[in-house]
């Protein structure tokens, strides 16, 4: 089955007026979303100008990250015109991760990786209790299906405008919305180290998870091996268990 086109002007519109109502009814001033420098916090970032105008703000937030990270933020930021202001937190990463590392002295390279994500989450909540925003996740269809993010950072939210998009149709946004070329062909990263990339994390590219969420014919093993990261990181898809009061009150 082929996938049908998507239609980039009506779903820029659509999503601009949900974003503008979700704020609204949240009774919030405006939105706050992360910088990366990579695609989807740019569309986000060009959704949420559109949706807020000067209620809308950009965080680049380098946390031992490549300096072209924050080249390409810079370049998306202004490309879009939306304000941005930048906190540097490779202070805070090493000093806290030294002070665990005195407690549980053998490292871990994703459970540090992990710590990044999660202080740039708690800078944006900072920033949005202090404006009155909602923090506007950057988070797509493929990455939500498959729990690829790390839970209480890039995945700590409180809306998602890409929710129901994959990877492949936020490339077509992209590029309706005018996102400079050099952001759309980066290669898909969360940043975490340096060389890191989604797919080779993931084990398979984008667009062969975007075909099987799509509903489109892929290879069996392929399926077996997106249900079982399903499988394997429902508790970040999930919302936290609670037990049945019924069963002990």
């Amino acid at each position: 089955m082929a996938k049908e086109e998507l239609d980039c002007e009506k779903t820029v519109a659509y999503l601009t007026d949900w974003l503008a109502e979700r704020i609204s009814q949240a009774n919030k001033a405006g939105g706050v979303v992360g910088l990366s420098g990579g695609i989807d916090s740019s569309v986000t970032a060009a959704l949420l100008k559109r949706a807020c105008g000067e209620n809308s703000l950009g965080m680049i937030m380098p946390c031992e990250s490549n300096p072209e990270d924050r080249n390409d933020a810079i370049l998306a930021a202004e490309e879009i015109g939306i304000d941005y202001e930048e906190v540097e937190l490779d202070s805070v990463y090493n000093k806290l991760l030294e002070k665990l590392l005195k407690v549980f002295p053998q490292e871990d390279k994703i459970a540090a990786a992990n710590i990044k994500p999660r202080l740039r989450m708690t800078e944006l909540y900072y920033i949005a209790n202090k404006k009155d925003y909602l923090v506007v996740g950057t988070d797509n269809w493929s990455e939500l299906t498959t729990g690829y993010f790390t839970k209480f950072g890039d995945g700590g939210i409180d809306i998602a405008p890409l929710g129901r998009l994959v990877k492949t149709e936020v490339r077509e946004v992209a590029r309706y919305l005018g996102i400079p070329e050099k952001i759309i062909e980066r290669k898909p990263s969360a940043g975490l180290w340096e060389g890191q990339t989604d797919e080779a994390e993931l084990g398979l590219s984008y667009d062969k998870l975007d075909r099987y969420i799509l509903g489109q014919n892929i290879d069996s093993e392929l399926e077996k091996k997106i249900e079982g990261l399903q499988e394997r990181n429902r508790h970040k898809i999930e919302p936290p268990p609670v037990p049945e009061r019924d069963e002990f009150a």
